[in-house]
């Protein structure tokens, strides 16, 4: 599947989901859970270059904007965080397994909410904190409860990489700067660009 046939597929099921996105996805301050158990699932491993969401690469500098780390050597780099004219910002990465074993991806990525936790793994618990308006968005998802993120991967083995992305409402349009949180993973503070 082409990069540009992903990203207007992805564009049409954001335009679709926004507003019932925006209705569940900004909330005021609240923790984010993170005490789900770690149950490894038996569905196939992403591989290197995954195309499990749209690419992260794409007219972007090799720099990442940050490195947070999680636990077992999985590592997020972050890519971008693109503010886009519909109203969210999307962040795009790429994970990568820095161990030397398989790793199976904690289910605590995917949050604690039972609408997003039905779906399957995701990375539904991902949030972004704006210090300065004292407010946390969560990953829009769709009417269905489907969060609008990369999705259906289990395990990853040691030196794979998946693409990853997650979409969110926007802050106001004057904060540029916004805290990155994953459960398991340490935080990091990154710049929205556009």
């Amino acid at each position: 599947m082409s990069i540009r046939f992903t990203a207007k597929a992805r564009r049409g099921m954001v335009a679709w989901a926004l507003a019932a996105g925006l209705a569940v996805g900004v909330t005021g301050c609240g923790g984010s859970g993170g005490d789900d158990a770690k149950k490894p699932h038996s569905s196939s491993s992403a591989s290197r270059a995954s195309g499990a969401g749209p690419s992260a690469q794409e007219g972007q500098s090799d720099q990442p904007l940050a490195e947070v780390r999680g636990s077992d050597g999985l590592l997020l780099q972050i890519i971008s965080a693109q503010r886009d004219s519909g109203g969210f910002v999307t962040v795009n990465g790429t994970m990568k397994n820095d161990g030397s074993q398989t790793v199976v991806i904690p289910s605590a990525l995917s949050g604690n909410e039972t609408e997003i936790i039905k779906n399957g793994r995701s990375l539904g618990g991902a949030t972004l904190v704006d210090p300065q308006g004292k407010k946390r968005y969560y990953v829009l998802r769709d009417t269905e409860g489907r969060p609008l993120t990369t999705t259906g991967f289990s395990t990853l083995k040691a030196g794979d990489t998946l693409a990853v992305f997650m979409q969110f409402p926007a802050p106001p349009a004057n904060t540029s700067e916004v805290e990155f949180q994953l459960p398991t993973f340490t935080s990091a503070s990154i710049k929205i660009s556009g």
